[in-house]
């Protein structure tokens, strides 16, 4: 799987990291090409425990074994064989997570097939342009209520010759999962070494995923990823974790982001090659309660998750009074204040003692007690956040990357996280910033391009060869990767100066009163933002003064609007003068994907709350001098 070079160490001296500022030299392998099956089997093999992974259902934590679901791959791999699946065919898989996409998704590729993940989120329009435009010949979906919104997509899609469900239909013409599975089974009885054969012609290069993006500007484009894309990534990536699952008794994962999504893909990849099992959960807002059910070591998110568990923490200490107020508070701030790279030391060291053992520790006991850290990306962890979960006693990194790099390209480091970073290159990526500040990435992980699309390719591409990100950021002096903002996202005032909406969105939400803000301005004289207030905070900081806030109407408040000024003057102390919020706008509703404000990862879609709420922003710059 790798070149060694030194055989005392498992991470060999190819590459050496070394900055000024620190002694720990970082040693890292060149990885050989290699196919995903490949890398999954050797994490299987190296579960201790003899559960792959598990899914919660009605309330119910369903396991598998690592048998079991060897078995499942291998005879769906052959079930899909029989009904006509060949190298390079493409299957489709709509689904909730759980450990049936893992087979799936593992049957396919065994095979020399190819991945299309749909979300469960997705359009009917798009689900259809997506099945036609990859000519799907397989289409897999979890269960009747998600099958009911592409069921009558299905006549008209020519090259769909067959649709399994991997949960009970009602539908006659789907196939279920049992049945293909046998149709497997008596296939490898009369061809016993086919499978191993089909496997042995699957190379580093083939395609292995498609994976279309959202779509906000046009139609969806396919990201195609060969094995080895996703295999170097994997391996890479496994670098940068910071757990062993040999210093647990019970090693497990918790996971939530759509597996459909590269990042929890990818994820779900290395957890498993880690060789611990994964708990998908059921509903993400029950995630408090299956963090404290499951016990996770470790799990991977989105910043909005950690910044709604901050705030309920934050918020959690009104509930106290007196003393005890006090020193909750105090050791908050503590943590909100906490530098990664240089720990607490004399009197602040005993602070922090005192801190953890009267305020940290309970907060760690409530998201199940075992949690060393989480795998942040898809959206850049603003700094007040990533200071305050490592303050209470998380490792709490950052990685950057796209669905083009499959997805992982820089992250922070096992035992070394710089706060606001999005970490250095893993291996064999490199990383540059273009003149005006595009950040452009090099390496293994780059896709193969966009399917179908040689044009649209060929404009994310310099001509020698770098991938053009489309996100603006910049390295300091060590190397890190510091992200700015979408290049996209960026906008001009009419005074020739340029916003970065997304750190004055971040520091916006990092208080426990505002649940979601975007912020608009572009071609305006100044900045101003929609926000829609966390209503739960702000009821339960309200009611400890006697106030309840109305049924209805609840943006005409003044108690709210005066407490929403608050937290944006709050923000504007902290800004230059043009980037100071001017005037928002408060909305009842959260941004959703199905209203086309949010992606799958939750981020916010601009183009969408820009046409959904037109009326609404050009009501804000309706007077003549503004502001």
């Amino acid at each position: 799987m790798y070149n060694v070079v030194n055989k005392n160490s498992f991470k060999c001296t190819l590459k050496v990291l070394l900055t000024k500022k620190r002694k720990n030299l970082y040693m890292v392998m060149k990885y050989s090409p290699d196919i995903v099956p490949n890398i999954i089997d050797e994490g299987v093999n190296k579960n201790k425990t003899g559960i792959f992974s598990a899914v919660k259902r009605r309330g119910e934590w369903i396991e598998t074994s690592v048998d079991e679901f060897k078995t499942k791959v291998k005879n769906l791999a052959a079930g899909l064989y029989k009904l006509g699946v060949r190298k390079g065919d493409r299957v489709s898989i709509h689904s909730e997570n759980s450990t049936e996409w893992l087979i799936c998704d593992q049957a396919v590729l065994s095979i020399g097939a190819v991945n299309v993940a749909i979300y469960t989120t997705q359009p009917a329009d798009q689900i259809k342009y997506i099945l036609e435009n990859s000519e799907a010949k397989i289409h897999i979906v979890s269960n009747d209520d998600l099958f009911s919104e592409t069921k009558v997509l299905m006549k008209g899609i020519e090259t769909v010759e067959a649709v399994i469900s991997m949960q009970p239909s009602k539908h006659k013409k789907l196939r279920s999962f049992e049945e293909v599975m046998q149709m497997g089974v008596s296939l490898i009885e009369e061809q016993p070494d086919l499978l191993e054969k089909l496997r042995s012609e699957i190379k580093p290069d083939d395609l292995a995923n498609i994976n279309y993006t959202s779509g906000t500007t046009g139609v969806p484009k396919g990201v195609m990823l060969s094995h080895n894309n996703l295999a170097s990534n994997v391996q890479a990536s496994y670098e940068r974790m910071p757990y062993d699952p040999d210093d647990h008794k019970d090693p497990k994962i918790l996971s939530y982001l759509p597996l459909a999504h590269m990042l929890e893909r990818i994820a779900s990849y290395i957890y498993i090659h880690t060789g611990v099992p994964i708990y998908y959960i059921e509903d993400v807002n029950e995630i408090r309660f299956d963090l404290a059910a499951v016990k996770p070591i470790y799990f991977s998110t989105v910043p909005r998750l950690l910044e709604k568990i901050m705030a309920g923490i934050k918020v959690k200490g009104q509930e106290l009074s007196g003393a005890k107020k006090r020193l909750y508070y105090w050791s908050i701030n503590l943590a909100e204040n906490f530098d990664t790279e240089n720990p607490p030391a004399g009197i602040d060291k005993l602070k922090f003692k005192l801190a953890d053992k009267l305020v940290f520790s309970k907060i760690r006991e409530g998201l199940g007690g075992n949690l060393i850290g989480m795998m942040v990306g898809g959206a850049a962890l603003s700094p007040p956040v990533m200071r305050f979960f490592n303050g209470i006693g998380f490792k709490c990194g950052q990685g950057y990357g796209l669905t083009e790099t499959s997805p992982v390209a820089t992250g922070s480091m096992p035992d070394w996280i710089r706060i606001g970073s999005a970490g250095l290159p893993i291996t064999d990526v490199e990383i540059k910033i273009a003149e005006d500040g595009e950040i452009l990435i090099k390496g293994p992980n780059i896709m193969q391009g966009y399917y179908k699309m040689p044009e649209k390719t060929a404009e994310v591409f310099t001509e020698d060869g770098w991938f053009c990100s489309g996100d603006i950021g910049y390295l300091d002096e060590d190397g890190w990767l510091f992200i700015t903002d979408r290049k996209k996202s960026m906008f001009k005032l009419s005074t020739g100066k340029y916003v970065a909406p997304q750190p004055i969105e971040n520091a916006l939400i990092n208080s426990g009163f505002i649940d979601q803000a975007m912020v608009v301005g572009s071609e305006q004289k100044f900045c101003a933002a929609i926000i829609i207030p966390d209503w739960k905070n702000m009821e339960k900081r309200f009611e400890r003064f006697g106030y309840i806030l109305p049924g209805t109407n609840r943006i005409k408040s003044e108690h709210v609007i005066s407490r929403i000024q608050k937290e944006v003057d709050k923000v504007n102390k902290n800004l230059p003068h043009w980037e100071q919020v001017k005037k928002f706008v408060l909305l009842e509703e959260l941004f959703t994907i199905d209203k086309g404000e949010l992606t799958a990862k939750m981020s916010i879609k601009r183009a969408g709350v820009m046409k959904n709420h037109k009326e609404l922003i050009e009501s804000i710059y309706e007077e003549k001098d503004g502001n």
